[in-house]
C-alpha cells in the first residue's frame, strides 16, 4: 500500500468487516452453548469448558498448518492463493464446520459437537491471518490501526447480538424461564451460519477486495544488537508478549465461559436467562472499542475528545437496543452507564501510551474481579461483566508492545501472537477445573492472576524497548 493513499477505502474495508462480525458471533454464543451442552450431557463445569477449548485451540492448529503448508511448499499461502481467494476458502472451512452440527444433534454427540465448533475455527484462523493486514491495507498507514480497532468494535457488535439470537433460536422465547434443553434446536442457527458464510464468501470472491495489496511495511532497526537476529523469538518483547497475548484472551473468554456457571449455580437463573448478561459482557468490550476508533474519523482533536465520550455510550445504546428488540428487561442494566466513566477516564489518563493503557486495564481488570469475588448477588455480576470494559483495549496493547523493533520479522511475530489465542481454550478450561474444586465464585481468581502477568508485562517491556531505542505515544495496532 503506498503511503500516498488519502483516505481509508470504505467500499472496500465495509464488505472486509463482515468477517469480523462472525468471528465474534460465533465466539460470544458459544457461551449459550456451554450451559446448553453441560445440561443436555450431564458435564461437569470443566468438561463444559471443552466448548472454549476446542473452539480455541483451532486457532493455533490453524497456524501449525498455515505454517506447515508454507514451509513445505516454500511459498507463503496466502500469497500464493491471494488475499481475497483465502478468505472465501477460510469461510467455506468455517461452512464445513457448520454442516457437523446436524448429524451431531441427531446422534446427541458431544465430541461430534465441538468437532464441528473446532472447524469452524478452523477456518476463522485463515481469515485472522488474512483479514487483519488487509484491513491496514485498505487505506493509509497512519490510520491502520484505526482500522482494526473499528473492525474489532465491528466484532464486537457481533458478539453482543450472537447471544441473543443463538438463545432465542434453542429456547424459542428471549424472555422465557424454559430450563428444557432440546439439542434438535441448535441444529437451525449453525445451519443458516454456514450458509451466511458461503453467501459471504462469494460476495467478497466477486467483490472490489485486492486479492494481492501492496502492504507498506515499517522497517525499524534494532540498534542494541551487534548481530542480526534470525528469528522473531530472538525479541523478549514478543516472547513474553506471546505469553500475554495467551493470558489476556484467557481471562476474556474464560470470564464470559464461566458466568452462566456462575448464574446459575451461584444464583439460581434459568439456562434461558443468561443470555443477556453474556451479551452485556461482550458488549463491554464494543463499549471500549468504539471509543478506541474515533481517530479513524476524524483527526480535529476537539471532536475525538468529544467522541471518546459519546462512542462508548452509543456502543451501550446498541446493546439496550437490541436486548429491547429481544423482549428483556432493561431496568437492571441502567446503572451500568455510571460503570462506564471509570472507562472513559483510565482512557483518558493512559493519554494512549499502550504500556500505560495495558498496565492500567490490567489493574482495574483485577480490581473488577476481586469486587465480584468478594460481594454477591448483581453487583458481583456487573463486576465480572465489567471486565470485559477493561479487556476492550489489551489487544492492541499487547500488539503493539510485542512487535514493536521487530523490523522485517513482524509478520513472523504476529503469527506467533495469532497462535497464542489458544489461551481462550486453556485459561476456561483451567478456570472450570478450579471451580470443580473452590467453587465457580472463587473460581475467578485465575483471572486475577492473569491480568497481574499483564501488569507487570506493561511494566517490565517498557525498559526492555527503551534499551532498544524505542519509545512511542500511540497505540498502533487493532483490537482482537
Amino acid at each position: 500500500m503506498s503511503s500516498s493513499n488519502a483516505q481509508t477505502k470504505w467500499g472496500q474495508f465495509i464488505p472486509l468487516v463482515t468477517v469480523f462480525f462472525f468471528w465474534g458471533f460465533v465466539a460470544a454464543s458459544n457461551d449459550i452453548l456451554i450451559p446448553v451442552f453441560k445440561k443436555a450431557f450431564s458435564l461437569e463445569d470443566w468438561q463444559s469448558q471443552l466448548v472454549s477449548f476446542a473452539f480455541y485451540i483451532a486457532y493455533t492448529v490453524g497456524s501449525i498448518i498455515y505454517i506447515g503448508i508454507s514451509a513445505a511448499t516454500k511459498k507463503d499461502i496466502v500469497e500464493r492463493l491471494g488475499y481475497k481467494n483465502s478468505l472465501a476458502l477460510g469461510l467455506g472451512i468455517s461452512a464445513m464446520g457448520t454442516l457437523l452440527f446436524y448429524p451431531a444433534a441427531e446422534m446427541a454427540s458431544f465430541p461430534l459437537m465441538l468437532s464441528g465448533l473446532f472447524i469452524v475455527a478452523l477456518g476463522f484462523s485463515l481469515q485472522q491471518t488474512v483479514a487483519n493486514p488487509l484491513a491496514i491495507a485498505l487505506g493509509p498507514i497512519q490510520t491502520g490501526s484505526q482500522r482494526l480497532t473499528l473492525a474489532g468494535g465491528i466484532n464486537n457488535f457481533g458478539t453482543t447480538i450472537g447471544p441473543l439470537i443463538v438463545s432465542f433460536a434453542i429456547f424459542g422465547s428471549a424472555t422465557g424461564a424454559s430450563t428444557d434443553v432440546d439439542l434438535n434446536s441448535v441444529k437451525a442457527p449453525y445451519l443458516i451460519l454456514g450458509a451466511a458464510f458461503l453467501l459471504v464468501a462469494l460476495l467478497l470472491k466477486f467483490s472490489s477486495l485486492p486479492n494481492h495489496p501492496e502492504l507498506e511495511e515499517e522497517v525499524v532497526t534494532d540498534v542494541v544488537a551487534g548481530k542480526a537476529k534470525t528469528s522473531a523469538l530472538q525479541y523478549p518483547q514478543l516472547v513474553m508478549g506471546m505469553v500475554a497475548i495467551f493470558l489476556y484472551v484467557g481471562v476474556e473468554v474464560s470470564t464470559a465461559s464461566n458466568l452462566p456457571a456462575y448464574l446459575e449455580n451461584g444464583l439460581g437463573f434459568a439456562t434461558s436467562e443468561v443470555a443477556p448478561y453474556i451479551s452485556l459482557y461482550w458488549a463491554s468490550l464494543m463499549i471500549g472499542r468504539w471509543g478506541g476508533a474515533v481517530e479513524a474519523f476524524t483527526n480535529d482533536k476537539s471532536a475525538q475528545t468529544i467522541l471518546k465520550i459519546v462512542a462508548p455510550y452509543l456502543a451501550f445504546g446498541v446493546f439496550l437496543g437490541a436486548n429491547y428488540i429481544m423482549g428483556h428487561d432493561l431496568a437492571p442494566f441502567y446503572i451500568y452507564a455510571a460503570i462506564i466513566v471509570v472507562l472513559i477516564g483510565a482512557d483518558f489518563a493512559s493519554k494512549g501510551n499502550p504500556a500505560t493503557m495495558l498496565g492500567l486495564f490490567s489493574l482495574l481488570g483485577i480490581t473488577a474481579l476481586l469486587i465480584g469475588m468478594f460481594t454477591e448477588g448483581i453487583v458481583s455480576v456487573y463486576a465480572f461483566t465489567s471486565v470485559g470494559l477493561f479487556c476492550s483495549t489489551l489487544w492492541p496493547c499487547i500488539f503493539t508492545l510485542a512487535v514493536s523493533g521487530l523490523g522485517k520479522k513482524t509478520t513472523q511475530g504476529s503469527t506467533f501472537l495469532i497462535m497464542m489465542i489458544m489461551g481462550g481454550g486453556i485459561i476456561s478450561l483451567l478456570q472450570g477445573w478450579v471451580a470443580g474444586i473452590i467453587g465457580i465464585h472463587s473460581s475467578y481468581i485465575v483471572g486475577v492472576v492473569c491480568f497481574a502477568y499483564l501488569a507487570f508485562y506493561a511494566f517490565t517491556v517498557k525498559g526492555i524497548l527503551s534499551r532498544q531505542g524505542i519509545s512511542f505515544d500511540r497505540v498502533s495496532a487493532g483490537g482482537h
